[in-house]
């Protein structure tokens, strides 16, 4: 279920692209939240374009609904045994919760900024860009979320068969042992 969630989230990782936040124009990169894991310190014009990479590849726009999926499950929850919280419940949620967690998203864009820009060199990064930017980068990008929910699908069926076979084959040597499990 976890890879499933994992490959869920890579998944809407890849939407479509938006344009290039005011940072990469002169602004220094904000220090990353001491709750994520640290990553190599990169330069500013590195982290410029590992954001230009993030957002053109749709990973950016990954991280959105992750605070929906949370709110739903959080009012479904507060909400199934206190129905009489639903009025003022939603209230909250909407003029609230969403617009100060909707800006967190923020933070991992900023960190996925730093990750890309940190395994790249400056000229790999300009490169990246330059693709994500052409036809064939812009349809390579559209395209993903289609073939990630399908890969997902697919790793999911094989992580199931896996699992199923290994404890046949662990069953079934243990029992050349005198094992029964």
């Amino acid at each position: 279920m976890k890879l499933k969630a994992l490959f869920g989230a890579i998944a809407l990782a890849f939407i479509a692209a938006s344009s290039m936040p005011a940072f990469a124009q002169g602004q220094k990169q904000p220090a990353p939240p001491a709750f994520l894991p640290p990553v190599a310190a990169v330069s500013d014009a590195q982290f410029a374009l590992g954001r230009e990479v993030v957002q053109l590849s749709g990973i950016a726009q990954g991280f959105a609904p992750f605070v929906a999926d949370m709110m739903r499950e959080l009012s479904g929850n507060l909400t199934r045994t206190r129905p009489e919280l639903a009025k003022d419940l939603g209230v909250v949620m909407k003029d609230v919760i969403t617009p100060e967690f909707n800006a967190r998203t923020a933070e991992m864009v900023d960190h996925s900024a730093r990750l890309v820009a940190g395994t790249m060199s400056e000229a790999e990064l300009k490169e990246t860009v330059a693709f994500l930017k052409t036809p064939a980068g812009k349809k390579y990008t559209e395209m993903q979320p289609a073939v990630m929910s399908r890969l997902v699908q697919a790793v999911d069926a094989w992580n199931r068969d896996l699992s199923l076979s290994m404890v046949a084959r662990v069953r079934a040597e243990m029992k050349k042992k005198g094992h029964d499990l």
